[in-house]
């Protein structure tokens, strides 16, 4: 029954943006509250990574509209930025951009200089975070709720606050799925330890000191 929920709220996530407007808000609500609550970070840190992905939307459209194809995850006030651009000097400007957003400790820069990918580049890639998800909740060795997978062009980048065990759990699946062409674990440092996992997982009001935070 929990593997079956997990699996329901992964796919939920997934989906989420196509369907939004498709749903009644107080299913979205329902569904947004649990995965509130299996989440490691506290839900002031959720909220700000929120926040900063709207911010670095917004700031990155004013100044780089049109100059190519940006994407943001911030998980833990870090903040990947993935997707193309056509020049070295545009990675920069976007990667500054991204890091003088207030409260951002730490920035991902991943993009790629090169053509914007086609929507055909894009739809294989959440295809293939799909896979990652769904082999995530088959494999049964850490909660999938407690990693973010992320794909741009084949290349699966991994965030989350996880132990040891579970970073090279996540890691095998992400590894071993068809049309993974490569893994980027950018977990937090340092990793959880079993005891500390454990105290974050056993309620959300113990979460407002999480480490990391």
């Amino acid at each position: 029954m929990k593997t079956k929920l997990i699996a329901a709220l992964l796919l939920g996530a997934t989906l989420l943006p196509a369907l939004q407007g498709c749903f009644p808000a107080v299913a979205t609500g329902i569904g947004t509250g649990v995965m509130v609550a299996v989440d490691r970070r506290s839900l002031g840190t959720q909220t700000e990574d929120e926040s900063i992905e709207w911010k670095a939307a917004s700031r990155i459209g004013d100044r780089l509209r049109d100059r190519g194809h940006f994407n943001f995850t911030s998980f833990n006030r870090k903040v990947l930025l993935s997707g193309e651009v056509v020049s070295e000097e545009l990675k920069t400007e976007a990667g500054t951009i991204i890091a003088r957003i207030p409260n951002v400790q730490r920035v991902f820069n991943e993009l790629i200089v090169g053509p914007s990918s086609s929507l055909a580049d894009r739809s294989n890639d959440s295809f293939i975070t799909s896979k990652v998800k769904s082999r995530s909740v088959d494999n049964g060795k850490f909660n999938p709720m407690h990693v973010k997978v992320v794909t741009e062009a084949g290349v699966v980048f991994l965030l989350g606050m996880v132990t040891q065990a579970e970073a090279d759990a996540a890691i095998h699946v992400a590894r071993t799925t068809a049309g993974v062409r490569k893994v980027v674990p950018l977990f937090d440092r340092p990793l959880l330890t079993p005891a500390q996992a454990r105290e974050l997982d056993a309620s959300p009001s113990e979460k407002d000191g999480a480490p990391g935070e």
